[in-house]
């Protein structure tokens, strides 16, 4: 175990014996943090905070902090649970969740940029990007594989859905759906994210599937519920497409369009 000797590591604290923590950082009485996670300098974990494996932690990051909502119970045990293989730039800030014993929670190989900000009680799936400045209120959902473009800002209770691209500087209000793209002020689906499509490995015949349902759903004079209808009525479902109709039929904040 490296401990920098300027750090401030409390006893009661659980460190694998390969982590690292660097000069200036601070570690409180509840943290966890596991084998090969890499804490840079000026660090503060504080909280229930539970830090998976192979993380690396930069310059700066506040993970842990209490819920900013009004609602939180100062000295309620919330907390932050993190994955495996994170990589959490400078400045970062992500806390904990609201109620008692719920917790934010954030999966496995994702990379959260400079400065961005995930409040209490968001739940991140595996493999998503945030760029820097990016912004999430409390209770938003980013499903796996997903692009939060640099400063967009996320209204709390809103969702992005699998495989989904969210523009720079956008305002996003309503649920985005998987597989496409979305941008504004507010934001508003653009297109099919078709180059996300084939980065994932979606094959090609669920990509026409998904073009196919994407323009009933998005660039048809069908209401939603006629247009989940029909795709359900005309097209050969797969994984991919069911994904699809059961996000927007599950939507509570709408969908942008």
């Amino acid at each position: 175990m490296k401990i920098h000797e300027t750090a401030i590591v409390h006893p009661g604290a659980q460190l694998d014996a390969d982590s690292e923590i660097g000069p200036y950082s601070i570690v409180g009485e509840n943290v966890k943090i596991g084998s090969g996670t890499k804490i840079g300098p000026h660090v503060h974990l504080e909280g229930w905070t539970t830090i998976g494996k192979d993380c690396r932690i930069f310059t700066g990051a506040v993970i842990g902090n209490e819920s900013k909502d009004l609602k939180y119970n100062p000295g309620d045990r919330t907390f932050v649970i993190i994955g495996d293989r994170n990589v959490i730039r400078e400045y970062a800030s992500i806390s904990r969740a609201t109620g008692k014993d719920d917790a934010t929670e954030i999966g496995n190989d994702n990379l959260l940029m400079t400065y961005v900000h995930v409040a209490h009680d968001c739940k991140i799936g595996n493999n998503t990007i945030l760029a820097s400045f990016a912004t999430l209120g409390g209770h938003v959902t980013i499903e796996d594989k997903a692009i939060i473009g640099a400063q967009a800002s996320i209204h709390q209770f809103a969702r992005v859905g699998t495989m989904a691209l969210a523009g720079a500087c956008a305002k996003i209000v309503q649920d985005i759906p998987p597989y496409v793209i979305s941008d504004g002020y507010p934001a508003h689906v653009r297109c099919l994210n078709t180059v996300g499509l084939r980065r994932n490995g979606v094959s090609p015949q669920t990509r026409l599937l998904l073009k196919k349902a994407y323009r009933l759903l998005f660039r048809s004079d069908l209401n939603r519920t006629q247009a989940v209808k029909r795709v359900r009525e005309e097209l050969e479902m797969c994984e991919e497409v069911e994904h699809l109709l059961d996000f927007i039929e599950t939507s509570q904040r709408g969908v942008g369009v």
